[in-house]
């Protein structure tokens, strides 16, 4: 702190010294789980635990491949990809 109590002086990562409001708030270190969506998926099965325990979106099926009764571009003698 500086002698009136109203400035700090921080350390950046880089070396570099920023002074700052004494009424600044921040958080110190890295958010946890960082590059967790570089990893891919690979397979359908890691897909349905991943979104069982987060809501029922999955898996997302055309509406061309349901039948009329459940969609309305549902039935048909085949499904235009």
């Amino acid at each position: 702190h500086s002698d009136d109590g109203k400035k700090s002086r921080i350390r950046l990562p880089s070396g570099s010294r920023k002074t700052v409001p004494s009424t600044c708030r921040a958080v110190v270190g890295i958010a946890a789980g960082g590059g967790r969506m570089d990893k891919p998926v690979l397979k359908a099965g890691n897909n349905f635990h991943k979104y069982r325990v987060k809501r029922n979106c999955w898996p997302k099926v055309r509406g061309s491949a349901m039948n009329p009764v459940e969609h309305p571009h549902g039935g048909g003698n085949h499904q235009h990809v």
